[in-house]
C-alpha cells in the first residue's frame, strides 16, 4: 500500500561532458525534471521525466511535463491510497490521454517509494533476476567517420559489449564502415536512425544489410508501422522499434503487423514500469526480443532503468552507460561505474539502490515547485 500526499518538482541542469547529437537535434546540457513523491508517513521515492528540452524525440518536453504533473497528474495522485504501483498507473491511464513521459515520473517514483516502503530492491518488485545488467554504448553523429571509429575502437577497449552508433544519410554508409573496420565483423554493431529516413529510401537501407548489424533501429516515422513491416520483410537485418512504442497497445500492433522483430523499451516513453512490464511479457509471448534504452538520464532514471533491466527478457545490452559517460558528477551517490561490461544491480539495497545528492540536486536546481494533497471538502491542502 502507497498512500502519496506530497510531491516536489525539480527542474535542474546538468552539463554533458560532450555534446550528444542525433539525426534530429543536439544536446549539450540536459533539463532534467525529478520528481520526488513522499508519503504521509515522510517515506519518499524518486522519478525523473525522460523528455527533452524541444519536442524532437517525442512531442512532450520538460516544460509540457510540468505543466501535466502540476495541474493534472498531482490531483489525481495526491490524497489516494493505493494497494500497488500498478493501480497509480491505472488510475491515471484512465484518466487521461498521452503525457505518458509526464506520467511515468510519477509512476516510477510510485515503484520507488512502494520498494521503500517494502524494504526490498526495485529491481525484485518489479520482479528482476538478474544480478548485473550486460552495457552498450549509443555514439552519436560524428563530425568525420574518422571520429566515430576512434570513439567505437575506444568503447571496445572499455569494456563495452554493444556499440550503438547513430545513423542519417547520406554518411551511414561510410560511417558503418569504418566502425567495422577498427571493432571487426563479429563484435554487436546496431544502428539508430531516430525515424531520419522515409520510404523512399528503402533501397538504400537494404544496403546496410552487408554490415551484419544487431538491429537496424527505427528508420520511418514513429507512426509508420505499415511501412516498417514492408521494409522488414525485405531486410535481413532485425528492425528494431523505439519511438513506435509508446504502449502495450502499440507493442502488440507492431508484433499483430511484424514490424520489427525487436523492441526498446524505455519505461519513461511508455508511461512507467507497469507498461514496461506488460511489453516486456507481451514480447516475451511472441518470441520478440527486447532491450533497455536510454534517454540521457542522470543517476536516478539510470536506476531506474537497471532495475527494469534485471527482468529475465532482456537479452541484448541496454544503453546503460556509466555516470561518467555523461556527466562530471552525477546526482547520485554512488555513481554508476561499469565492471567487465556491466553495471551491477543493487538488488540488496530499498527501492533504486543510491542515495540521490540532495546537495548538488540544489546546486543544479534552477526551478522548484512543491505540491500538496487537498482535502476534498474544504480544498485547502491537507
Amino acid at each position: 500500500m502507497i498512500a502519496p500526499d506530497r510531491m516536489e518538482l525539480c527542474e535542474i541542469r546538468m552539463p554533458l561532458r560532450e555534446p550528444f547529437r542525433i539525426s534530429s537535434g543536439v544536446t549539450d546540457t540536459r533539463r532534467a525534471l525529478l520528481v520526488r513523491l513522499r508519503d504521509r508517513d515522510g517515506a519518499e521515492g524518486w522519478g525523473e521525466c525522460v523528455a527533452g528540452e524541444r519536442p524532437h524525440y517525442s512531442p512532450e518536453t520538460v516544460d509540457t511535463a510540468w505543466l501535466a504533473i502540476t495541474q493534472w497528474i498531482a490531483p489525481l495522485v495526491l490524497g489516494r491510497d493505493f494497494p500497488a504501483p500498478a493501480d497509480l498507473y491505472d488510475l491515471l491511464d484512465r484518466s487521461m490521454r498521452g503525457h505518458r513521459m509526464a506520467r511515468a515520473a510519477v509512476e516510477m517514483a510510485a515503484w520507488d517509494l512502494a520498494a521503500r516502503c517494502d524494504g526490498v530492491s526495485l529491481s525484485e518488485l518489479l520482479g528482476g533476476t538478474r544480478s548485473t545488467v550486460s552495457t552498450g554504448i549509443s555514439l552519436g553523429l560524428q563530425r568525420a567517420p574518422d571520429r566515430l571509429a576512434e570513439l567505437a575502437k575506444e568503447a571496445v577497449h572499455t569494456g563495452y559489449r554493444r556499440i550503438k552508433v547513430k545513423i542519417a544519410p547520406p554518411r551511414d554508409r561510410t560511417e558503418l564502415e569504418a566502425v567495422r573496420g577498427v571493432i571487426g565483423g563479429d563484435f554487436p554493431l546496431s544502428a539508430d536512425a531516430n525515424a531520419a529516413y522515409g520510404p523512399e529510401d528503402t533501397e538504400h537501407l537494404i544496403q546496410l544489410d552487408a554490415f551484419g548489424l544487431t538491429m537496424l533501429e527505427q528508420p520511418f516515422e514513429s507512426d509508420d508501422l505499415l511501412r516498417h513491416a514492408v521494409l522488414q520483410r525485405r531486410l535481413t537485418t532485425p528492425i528494431c522499434l523505439d519511438e513506435s512504442i509508446s504502449s502495450p497497445a502499440r507493442a502488440a500492433d507492431m508484433i499483430a503487423l511484424h514490424s520489427g522483430r525487436i523492441i526498446n523499451i524505455k519505461p519513461g516513453r511508455v508511461g512507467g514500469h507497469t507498461a514496461a512490464r506488460a511489453i516486456h511479457d507481451l514480447a516475451a509471448a511472441h518470441d520478440v526480443h527486447v532491450w533497455c534504452g536510454g534517454m540521457l538520464e542522470t543517476g536516478i532514471g539510470r536506476a531506474h532503468n537497471v532495475a527494469l533491466a534485471s527482468l529475465p527478457g532482456f537479452e541484448f545490452p541496454g544503453d546503460l552507460s556509466p555516470s561518467a559517460r555523461y556527466w562530471q558528477r552525477d546526482i547520485v551517490d554512488p555513481a554508476w561505474t561499469m565492471n567487465d561490461g556491466a553495471l551491477t544491480v543493487p538488488r540488496g539495497r530499498p527501492g533504486i539502490g543510491v542515495d540521490v545528492d540532495l546537495d548538488y540536486v540544489d546546486h543544479c536546481t534552477v526551478r522548484r515547485e512543491q505540491v500538496h494533497s487537498t482535502d476534498p471538502d474544504t480544498g485547502r491542502e491537507a
